[in-house]
């Protein structure tokens, strides 16, 4: 599944527990009728996919839906997802390449028919 949309915030990496799980998250605002901001964690090493990126930019971002359940003390079943990426890209499209410019063809290139009669019948439908 993919995302697409404007990087409105990129969060910096955390870091959780004695085994170094790292995370780090993005949000980005769709644009549609109704745009959506929508959070995606990058996960382990995948956190530094982010490094190069910048809010404003458009990108696209390949995911994975994730969900859990969980029993609280109390015995209540729990369900959370969560949006896990996996590659993100520019959609910014590159500089334009120069291309020689165009030049008309030269006054003297074309030149009038001299040979044309007003008699002559033309048989042309227009």
């Amino acid at each position: 599944m993919e995302v697409q949309g404007k990087v409105k915030m990129i969060g910096e990496t955390q870091t959780f527990g004695s085994n170094g799980f790292r995370k780090r998250e993005i949000v980005v605002t769709t644009e549609e009728q109704y745009p959506q901001h929508i959070m995606v964690e990058f996960v382990q090493d995948k956190c530094d996919l982010l490094n190069t990126f910048q809010v404003g930019q458009d990108v696209k971002i390949s995911i994975n839906l994730r969900g859990r359940e969980w029993v609280n003390p109390q015995g209540e079943t729990k369900y959370f997802n969560s949006i896990q990426g996996w590659r993100i890209e520019s959609l910014q499209q590159a500089a334009p390449v120069a291309s020689a410019p165009v030049t008309p063809p030269a006054a003297d290139a074309f030149e009038p028919a001299t040979d044309f009669s007003e008699e002559e019948h033309d048989d042309l439908p227009f």
